[in-house]
């Protein structure tokens, strides 16, 4: 207003007496509404960058973030792997070589044939191992290949092993539905493998009493008992097994409790069907 003001002043002191004040008054009209509205475009062009600058280094930051907390995850879900599936597989090699640490009655065939079994349960681990680090490429194409993950129909063959390993194992069957979901199969599958381990550590020939029951509208109720063993284990461990099932549990909106009942010590889960 005032640039307008002082505009029409100095047209009205230098302007010749023959020209119109209306149309001195048009002009500087015109050039003040010009001049505002350049300055409105450099500044709203101005803002305009601004704020896409502020976006991308948000959507940058932002992406950073997603993949720290990818990759976190994975290292997670690596760690979680690599326990419930190195911890199965290293107690079997230890209970194998202990007996024949101990057993000095073994025949030369009984010998190879543990050393055998030492053997086999290695490369299995390995291969395991592998398996869950997802470094098996295609022989053909060299593509990453990820093994497969077990399931709840992989089970039987899970407590089967254990009792050809030499464990007592009591398995009960009650879930009413054949087609569990994958993931939560997967989650009983390593509850159960995870109490098998413990109780081949912690409580060697003992029983142990596997029970898996639920349904689409119940979930799926896991519960492994088996008495309390003597003495500290010979086998080492961290103990986060059972905490990291706890947190797998969570994981799967379900949950996971351990402790000892009197003499037995009970492990009990409950995952959902849609896990």
């Amino acid at each position: 207003m005032v640039s307008f003001a002082a505009a029409q002043l100095f047209s009205a002191l230098t302007s010749a007496d023959d020209d119109p004040w209306w149309l001195l008054l048009l002009a500087n009209a015109i050039a003040t509404a010009a001049v505002l509205g350049w300055g409105m475009y450099i500044g709203s062009r101005r803002e305009l960058i601004w704020t896409l600058r502020s976006r991308a280094e948000r959507a940058e930051a932002e992406q950073e973030l997603r993949v720290a907390q990818a990759r976190g995850q994975e290292q997670a879900r690596i760690a979680r792997e690599m326990h419930d599936v190195l911890a199965h597989r290293i107690s079997q090699i230890s209970l194998h070589a202990g007996a024949l640490a101990y057993r000095r009655d073994l025949t030369p065939e009984e010998t190879r044939a543990s050393a055998e079994v030492i053997r086999d349960k290695a490369h299995e681990a390995l291969d395991d191992l592998r398996g869950v680090l997802g470094v098996l490429r295609d022989g053909t194409t060299g593509e990453r290949m990820r093994a497969p993950q077990p399931t709840y129909a992989d089970l039987p063959g899970l407590v089967g092993e254990a009792r050809e390993s030499g464990m007592r194992v009591e398995f009960e069957d009650l879930v009413h539905d054949d087609a569990v979901p994958d993931a939560a199969g997967r989650t009983v599958y390593r509850i159960v493998q995870e109490g098998i381990t413990n109780a081949r550590k912690h409580a060697p020939g003992a029983m142990l009493t596997v029970r898996v029951s639920g349904g689409p509208d119940d979930g799926i109720d896991v519960l492994l008992r088996n008495p309390v063993g003597f003495g500290p284990s010979r086998t080492p461990g961290a103990g986060l097994g059972l905490i990291g099932l706890a947190e797998r549990a969570e994981l799967r909106g379900g949950h996971l409790e351990h402790g000892c009942d009197g003499a037995i010590f009970v492990v009990h889960g409950w995952i959902p069907w849609a896990a």
